[in-house]
């Protein structure tokens, strides 16, 4: 991004201004400290998780499986939407996504600002289990993917509309999302069942889905309207889309039988 920054032609730096002007719905400066925050509680969590005793019960408790979303099933935990993205399996898996969350959160929080960075990672993680419910039903997932992949959406939008080059971006969320079939197609050279293979991986591409996808509304939503007077708007379509995401979630439960 910063190579980018440095080759903008006189038509994106402009588009760039328009983006950040006194008109516009006003910016963050100084340090990503929502990012900060949320690398530092999810961190704490990881450690916790390794306590003897505890670590299992808080991991159990934090993890999603869209199980206890059901009425039907006499135990409703709704906590779990969200806080899946404070659980990981292993420091390699944790440190990968907090490492992203980083590098993406240190550009983008400052330009969205602290309470619209916030939203957005918090609505990518909520679009993320969603996904899950829909087309994993009754999968145990862990992990701050989801939200990882909206932030990766929401980039991948805004640069479009400032005007910056986007084909990395684009590369980057290919390579990451191909990722999972790609080690489900070596494994099943030897067994033949890709399906299968695809489930041992792993890796909840359904969460990485839905978090894209949600990302790139979200991101939309900010690209139009980022002008201080659209305030109203903009908090309309964000509510909107919560309850779009939240309506999703009745499907299971009312063909549950």
């Amino acid at each position: 991004m910063a190579q980018q920054h440095a080759a903008q032609t006189p038509a994106q730096k402009k588009a760039e201004r328009r983006w950040a002007s006194r008109s516009a719905t006003v910016v963050a400066s100084g340090r990503p400290r929502v990012t900060l925050t949320i690398v530092a509680v999810t961190g704490l969590i990881y450690i916790i998780g390794l306590i003897p005793g505890v670590g299992r019960v808080v991991s159990n408790l934090l993890a999603f499986n869209s199980y206890y979303l059901l009425p039907q099933a006499g135990v409703v935990q709704p906590w779990r939407l969200f806080t899946v993205a404070l659980v990981h399996d292993g420091f390699f898996h944790v440190a990968l996504n907090m490492a992203a969350l980083w590098f993406i959160g240190r550009s983008l929080e400052p330009m969205l600002g602290r309470g619209r960075f916030l939203a957005l990672y918090l609505l990518g993680t909520l679009g993320g289990s969603v996904a899950v419910t829909l087309l994993a039903p009754g999968v145990w997932t862990v992990g701050a993917s989801g939200a990882i992949f909206a932030l990766f959406g929401a980039l991948l939008v805004i640069g479009r509309h400032i005007g910056a080059d986007i084909r990395v971006i684009g590369i980057l969320i290919a390579i990451n999302f191909a990722w999972p079939f790609v080690l489900a197609a070596i494994n099943a050279i030897g067994s033949g069942d890709f399906v299968a293979s695809l489930t041992a991986v792993g890796i909840s591409w359904q969460a990485h889905l839905g978090g894209l996808v949600t990302g790139a509304l979200v991101g939309l939503i900010y690209a139009r309207t980022r002008l201080a007077s659209q305030r109203g708007v903009q908090i309309g379509l964000m509510v909107g889309l919560s309850v779009m995401l939240v309506a999703l979630l009745a499907v299971p439960a009312l063909t549950f039988p």
